[in-house]
């Protein structure tokens, strides 16, 4: 079985992490340091037509995503991760549901700057977060073409003023439908696009 095949077996049927118990996070990151090493894409923040689109979460370790499920009537739906490489930004999506009509959603964007081959620098600068139907949330895209063309949304709506919100990200695996990062504070992220 190749290293992927076995890390979408391991991480299946585990919430993106959040049913994972100990032993399960030690034998998916030990199978993520096998597919790590045999990164087919040695230099991924310059294969922008890789990196280009709207990846969707499958596991991670974040225990700031994997909070976002504890509140009480309220379940993590999809989360995406956008990244828009012409314009060095990335939007974090992440789809909450919950009693009939109160589906919602919080969503970062993010400037992010290359410094090396694989590592970027991420500056956040806006938060949005509210009703999805009050915002008129659709899709990922149509919310990204919404948040570029100047809206404004009704719920919280917010610049995040620079330098309070920052980190890095290294792209440690890319192929044409899986990516595996890790960020700033250990968190590892396993993400895949149609």
């Amino acid at each position: 079985m190749s290293s992927k095949a076995e890390l979408l077996e391991a991480i299946a049927g585990k919430n993106r992490g959040l049913l994972a118990t100990e032993t399960d996070k030690i034998a998916i990151l030990a199978v993520v340091a096998r597919l790590e090493d045999r990164n087919p894409t040695p230099r991924p923040i310059e294969a922008g037509s890789l990196l280009e689109g709207n990846w969707r979460l499958l596991y991670t370790t974040s225990r700031g995503i994997l909070g976002l499920d504890r509140v009480p009537l309220v379940k993590l739906g999809s989360v995406y991760q956008c990244i828009r490489t012409k314009d060095q930004k990335v939007y974090n999506i992440a789809q909450f549901s919950s009693l009939p009509f109160l589906e919602s959603i919080v969503s970062v964007r993010a400037k992010f700057e290359p410094v090396s081959g694989r590592r970027v620098d991420v500056q956040f600068d806006r938060s949005i977060a509210g009703l999805q139907s009050l915002i008129g949330y659709k899709s990922p895209s149509n919310f990204i073409e919404q948040i570029e063309a100047g809206k404004k949304f009704f719920g919280l709506d917010f610049e995040i003023k620079s330098g309070n919100q920052q980190g890095w990200l290294d792209i440690t695996y890319l192929d044409d439908n899986l990516r595996i990062s890790r960020g700033n504070e250990g968190s590892v992220f396993v993400l895949t696009k149609p």
